[in-house]
């Protein structure tokens, strides 16, 4: 894996370093190259260029020493266009996710056609424990289940999670935010009821009422609703 992270570190820059290790609090500074966010596409098109025989021992030799590291692993697992192969890359990787820049940046053309196998997943990593397995199952569920194949067993799987990670969390308040911008009535109405965690509860508040996609008069009544 020589060759790829001699190719991460042409693309360094200290001061990103800097900036970014101040985001993620929960990982050295040491353990940052610092490489911004539009370099990725051409890191990509170089290593399948140049180093495309390191891959298959870079994705499976884990954990990686770098942030940049792992954030290069989800762009290639991104990359997959097999489902039952990304669900057995994502499985292989998701253990060693430590972070929400990581975590959050996870995403595939290949989900929106795979909901039937996908909600399965979600449902195995909402129920993990992992914290950042279950961001990324939430994650999902607010990208991929919240539109014309949304149900409101979606939503009872997100409130019934009690966690002390405030990641998870985090996350969970984003995800009711989201449900509220799409999915009011229902959504609403688990707030109505006090489904959720006190902190879950008025932080899925607070994000939708700095929401530019929710009419003035819905946010008055969820700032009703506050604990």
């Amino acid at each position: 894996m020589k060759k790829i992270l001699e190719i991460l570190y042409k693309y360094q820059d200290e001061k990103y370093a800097d900036f970014i290790a101040k985001l993620v609090p929960n990982i050295p500074r040491n353990a940052f190259i610092g490489i911004r966010s539009p370099e990725y596409k051409k890191i990509t098109k170089e290593i399948s260029e140049t180093a495309k025989d390191e891959i298959p021992d870079f994705m499976r030799e884990l954990p990686h020493n770098f942030f940049e590291e792992n954030v290069l692993h989800s762009i290639l697992i991104s990359q997959i266009n097999d489902f039952d192969e990304w669900v057995h890359k994502m499985e292989m990787f998701l253990p060693f996710v430590d972070n929400w820049a990581v975590s959050d940046g996870m995403k595939s053309k290949i989900l929106t056609k795979n909901h039937d196998k996908l909600i399965i997943k979600i449902n195995e990593w909402i129920s993990s424990g992992k914290p950042y397995s279950m961001r990324v199952a939430m994650l999902f569920l607010k990208n991929e289940f919240l539109g014309a194949d949304f149900k409101s067993e979606y939503l009872e799987l997100v409130a019934k999670i009690r966690s002390d990670e405030y990641y998870v969390n985090m996350m969970s308040a984003w995800f009711f935010a989201e449900a509220l911008v799409k999915q009011w009535d229902s959504a609403l109405e688990f707030l109505q009821q006090h489904k959720l965690d006190n902190w879950t509860h008025n932080k899925t508040i607070q994000k939708a009422r700095e929401s530019f996609r929710i009419p003035s008069e819905q946010k008055e009544h969820l700032n009703s609703l506050k604990k």
